[in-house]
């Protein structure tokens, strides 16, 4: 799991936005690093968040846009009856299934962006009340947005897991690098 972003090849601008979405995958993966799923679910805080939550909601909402890229519907559709389980494991969910499929969203996301004609291109955002009428983004703000999300939650993360067992990112970097 990347914590340094080495620099990109020179003009390789997919190869560079790649890079900081995979480094922020890393640091959900791993806040949750040596952790139950029963660990993983509970809530250490008066927040709602999870690290099992915060998990899923990445791997859906990273589906979620290059399936809209693609101009597909995303394979799960959330609205307001079902957006708590974006934050939730639930049924048979595991971190390791959520994981798992996280690792076939990351495959497909460096497929497209690395496909697609050019960053440039643009597609229409679907009509849902949260955007704009008649929006259209580009792939390069696609992989900008996922940067920006990822972090964030990234962030999310690292508080959750301090808060679970006192581990910080530092600590986790160094377990990570021994097993």
């Amino acid at each position: 799991m990347v914590t340094h972003v080495s620099a990109e090849t020179q003009g390789d601008e997919r190869g560079a936005l790649l890079s900081f979405i995979e480094e922020q995958r890393g640091g959900i993966r791993r806040a949750l690093l040596g952790l139950t799923d029963e660990q993983a679910a509970s809530r250490p805080s008066a927040s709602e968040l999870t690290l099992a939550g915060l998990l899923k909601h990445a791997a859906e909402v990273e589906h979620s846009w290059i399936a809209r890229a693609q101009q597909e519907p995303p394979a799960i559709r959330r609205d307001q009856s079902n957006w708590h389980e974006t934050f939730q494991l639930v049924g048979d969910e595991t971190v390791a299934s959520q994981l798992a499929y996280w690792e076939q969203v990351a495959a497909e996301t460096e497929k497209f962006v690395r496909s697609v004609p050019s960053l440039d291109d643009t597609f229409p955002l679907p009509p849902d009340p949260w955007f704009p009428p008649e929006g259209r983004v580009s792939m390069r703000w696609v992989c900008l947005h996922l940067i920006r999300e990822l972090a964030r939650h990234a962030g999310h993360a690292d508080i959750v897991r301090e808060s679970l067992d006192g581990k910080t990112a530092f600590e986790l970097v160094a377990l990570e690098q021994a097993s």
